[in-house]
């Protein structure tokens, strides 16, 4: 009888270790602050994930920067000290040049899904970095230049930056020094506040959204059109941890990962045209760029970071990495 007992014990536990289990769950941080639009918008999909698979796969946020720092971040899931982080491509460019097809892009991530683009850079990220790339989230946004002062321009259109204090990054560098030619002044986004109050930077390039969120619309007043790249926002997965988790948890995440692409295009140029309404209202001016200056513009905007590509390319090539292939599936020359 005792044996009998122990046994259904015994069995009893093994069923609910199994049930256990059954669901798996991977940790993610985001680069963002918590308040800033971008980051909201990932924290939705890992709501629409949990929804979607409870008893199979569960996220759990463990913070943005304040956790992991931002430029740390991509390491960290390499390295698999948190399994999943939502970040921008620039800022694991020296690992993975390739991103700049998605800064360049005039594509969204629905098209690039539909014809392998983002498949190639999936493949690309397993082979340069050891990570699965899961979407590319909160494309079809692009940046523009915001300045604390009205721009000025040559006599050809152009527009000049000689004494323009202007905070640079690793998305738009190869732009603002190699055409604009302007002295940029490197600074991570949660400092770019402080700098502006304090009259170290008086102009910045941003996405089309996020100014308000980030209170930077205190300081500027200028929006200079046209806007140049994408926003190169996305998901990436320890590729341990992504062959780790069941089929079922993959195909989950998997699916809700492209919807979001899709729902997310749609959120943000919704969110694009009530930012651009309330800072116009609040006395932001819009500043063109015409004729050939414009071409121009926007031309040198793709041709340097193309060029940026191309280089760091060669130097470093991947077995996947294919330079034409890349601008083909990310650039369609009939939008412009």
């Amino acid at each position: 009888m005792k044996m009998h007992l122990m046994a259904g014990v015994l069995a009893g536990a093994s069923l609910v270790g199994a049930s256990a289990q059954a669901q798996q769950t991977i940790t993610a941080v985001h680069a963002f602050p918590e308040t800033l639009i971008y980051t909201q918008s990932f924290l939705s999909f890992v709501d629409a994930v949990n929804e979607a698979g409870e008893g199979v796969i569960q996220i759990d946020v463990r913070g943005g920067p304040e956790a992991i720092g931002m430029s740390q971040q991509p390491d960290a899931v390499r390295d698999g000290i948190v399994d999943m982080v939502y970040t921008p491509g620039s800022f694991y460019g020296g690992a993975l040049p390739e991103k700049d097809a998605l800064v360049a892009s005039n594509l969204t991530a629905i098209e690039a899904r539909q014809n392998g683009g983002i498949a190639l850079i999936d493949q690309i990220h397993r082979e340069r970095m050891g990570v699965m790339y899961l979407g590319w989230f909160d494309s079809g946004v692009c940046y523009n230049l915001w300045t604390r002062n009205e721009p000025t321009f040559d006599a050809e259109g152009n527009l000049e930056v000689d004494g323009l204090r202007l905070r640079g990054n690793a998305v738009y560098n190869a732009f603002f020094t190699n055409y604009l030619e302007a002295q940029v002044i490197d600074l991570p986004t949660g400092d770019v506040y402080t700098a502006l109050q304090n009259g170290v930077v008086d102009a910045t390039g941003w996405t089309q959204i996020g100014l308000i969120d980030l209170r930077w619309n205190e300081f500027l007043n200028y929006r200079i059109e046209p806007c140049f790249f994408s926003t190169d926002l996305g998901v990436i997965i320890n590729l341990e941890t992504w062959e780790s988790l069941t089929p079922e948890a993959q195909e989950i995440l998997q699916n809700v990962a492209i919807q979001h692409e899709i729902d997310s295009v749609n959120a943000l140029r919704a969110k694009r045209d009530e930012d651009f309404a309330a800072l116009e209202a609040a006395g932001m001016q819009v500043v063109e760029l015409e004729g050939e200056a414009r071409a121009n513009y926007l031309a040198a905007a793709r041709s340097t970071t193309w060029d940026r590509m191309r280089e760091l390319m060669e130097q470093n090539p991947a077995p996947s990495s294919d330079y034409d292939r890349l601008i083909e599936l990310f650039y369609d020359p009939a939008l412009d």
